[in-house]
């Protein structure tokens, strides 16, 4: 071996870095796989409450991020023709939700659709209810997550060649032909990584749905109420099957951004 093969091989600090960053987050998911027999992470996913909590976790997700693509995807697309100060102006609140601590987004939310609140009364009073439902659970995960579709979409749209859109004007096409036609192939890739992160995020939201929404339970609530009631051992079993349903979610943006690409 030459010694630039050597030189290669040998231990940098970016490596070891490297090294360290990937013993200290794979170490608690290899001693989750190791810790939990496969007969109890099948009975844990197969209790009916667990069943209930992830049908209510993954309509709600699917829920919040259809809500926030109907409306994040135009948007962006608006955004992103702006002027740069409005656009950085804008994002900056897009990105407040992310910032916040999750419990506090769901005191905030409770400030607008707690039942004694102006709106939330007006909701109660139309027969609308949001604290401790289904759609405050999809509510919470939207706010906590949705603002990923946008600003994931920003960015898509800001990366395309203006070229083909003037193409299209030239050619007589309308403004929302140009952006069906157009725009929204083009930055295809980076609004679905969008999407999927944000279905991610909502996916394991638990502070925000646990102030607004402890009922009906998604799965990260009732992952909380495993430990606390059955101890670590279903607590465990339960961690198992959310971090195999988030590697399958990653492994599809992974996948999805290859083949889009």
């Amino acid at each position: 071996m030459g010694a630039s093969g050597l030189a290669e091989r040998r231990m940098t600090p970016m490596r070891a870095a490297l090294l360290l960053l990937l013993v200290l987050f794979l170490a608690p998911l290899v001693n989750l796989v190791l810790a939990v027999p496969p007969a109890e992470i099948a009975a844990a996913i197969s209790a009916p409450a667990t069943l209930a909590a992830i049908r209510v976790s993954l309509f709600a997700s699917l829920a919040a991020v259809a809500l926030a693509s109907a409306l994040g995807v135009p948007a962006a697309y608006a955004l992103s023709r702006a002027t740069q100060t409005w656009r950085t102006i804008l994002l900056f609140l897009f990105a407040l939700p992310l910032a916040l601590p999750p419990v506090a987004s769901g005191i905030l939310l409770l400030g607008v659709f707690g039942a004694r609140r102006p709106f939330g009364a007006w909701l109660g009073a139309h027969g609308i209810g949001i604290v401790d439902t289904f759609a405050g659970v999809a509510i919470s995960e939207f706010f906590v997550a949705g603002s990923l579709v946008a600003i994931a979409s920003t960015a898509a749209f800001s990366e395309i060649d203006p070229t083909y859109e003037e193409a299209a004007r030239t050619l007589g096409a309308s403004p929302a032909r140009v952006f069906l036609r157009v725009a929204l192939p083009l930055a295809a890739p980076g609004i679905v990584a969008g999407m999927l992160l944000a279905w991610l995020r909502a996916l394991g939201e638990y502070g925000a749905t646990s102030v607004v929404a402890y009922h009906p339970a998604s799965l990260p609530i009732e992952l909380y109420v495993a430990l606390s009631a059955d101890g670590v051992t279903r607590a465990l079993a339960l961690a198992e099957a959310f971090f195999v349903l988030t590697a399958l979610a990653i492994g599809s943006i992974w996948l999805l951004r290859r083949r889009l690409t």
